[in-house]
């Protein structure tokens, strides 16, 4: 049986591919797989939709904007300043990358990190496109990333870690790799809540964000245990049992059975926590022996 990540890989492999074709992206062939990443039969996705101003999609290729498959946009919430080194988690067709790189500027950096070929594959042409200097794109996990520790002052995503079945290490290899004092700001899907077990249950409703996420309380307490401080959880946007109507039909659940334990609990949110600054060396009488 095909693991979680397999799953997503696939899902998210398929969505580049129908890029580069000129077609927006979707999480596969089938209609239900689209809560964070595609639109139903019934309509445009109301998690996916009007995320980016008329600004922001003029910054970048329109096949990074057609790849992006988030529920937020983190690099208008997050405070990215000059000459920062930035990390994009999941980062997809580089869409974010690329705005963070430029609200960095040339003394500042931006990488992206994610594990699908095809989608790194895309996120390069955007970054030629783009003709951005001061981006890369990097191959691995989020929960295992290929990087060193202490590199980055900013760690955004966009829909990413609910997808991931080890959140906890995720959060864990997030802290590592920030520095002293650096600051994770991620857009991410939120529970307010439990959601029904048949819902949770739903591989196709966890590659589509919603099954994989965490409670306020599930994220603000793992954030903690992996050592960050300065949990906020700021709620961008509330969703009801119509918005899901359509990818809860189609996955053969009973909407209206479930409307009651659905509505308002599926949220996006900007998820902000900071790393510690290093404590300074003490050598008085008081702290050395």
């Amino acid at each position: 049986m095909d693991t979680i990540t397999d799953i997503v890989r696939d899902k998210y492999a398929e969505a580049a591919r129908r890029v580069t074709t000129g077609q927006a992206a979707t999480c596969g062939t089938s209609p239900s797989l689209n809560a964070c990443c595609a639109t139903s039969s019934a309509g445009s996705d109301p998690i996916t939709s009007n995320l980016y101003g008329e600004q922001e999609a003029g910054e970048v290729p329109d096949t990074a904007l057609l790849a992006s498959l988030g529920c937020g946009n983190p690099t208008a919430l997050a405070k990215l300043n000059e000459g920062e080194t930035v990390l994009d988690l999941g980062s997809g067709g580089g869409n974010d990358v690329i705005l963070s790189a430029r609200r960095v500027g040339p003394s500042g950096k931006a990488y992206g990190l994610d594990m699908t070929d095809e989608m790194l594959a895309l996120a390069e042409e955007n970054k030629r496109k783009a003709g951005v200097e001061n981006v890369e794109f990097v191959k691995g996990h989020i929960e295992a990333m290929p990087l060193p520790a202490a590199m980055f002052d900013v760690i955004i995503s966009n829909c990413v870690i609910n997808l991931s079945a080890d959140k906890d290490k995720v959060l864990a290899e997030a802290f590592r790799v920030l520095k002293p004092g650096g600051r994770f700001a991620v857009s991410d899907v939120v529970l307010r809540g439990e959601l029904p077990a048949e819902v949770r249950r739903s591989m196709e409703l966890w590659v589509g964000c919603v099954a994989g996420a965490l409670s306020e309380d599930e994220y603000r307490a793992k954030l903690q245990a992996a050592g960050f401080e300065d949990v906020d959880i700021e709620t961008t946007r509330v969703y009801d049992v119509e918005d899901a109507r359509g990818y809860l039909s189609e996955s053969g659940l009973d909407v209206d059975a479930i409307a009651p334990a659905v509505n308002g609990r599926v949220t996006s949110a900007f998820v902000r926590a900071r790393k510690p600054e290093a404590k300074a060396a003490c050598c008085g009488p008081t702290c050395c022996s």
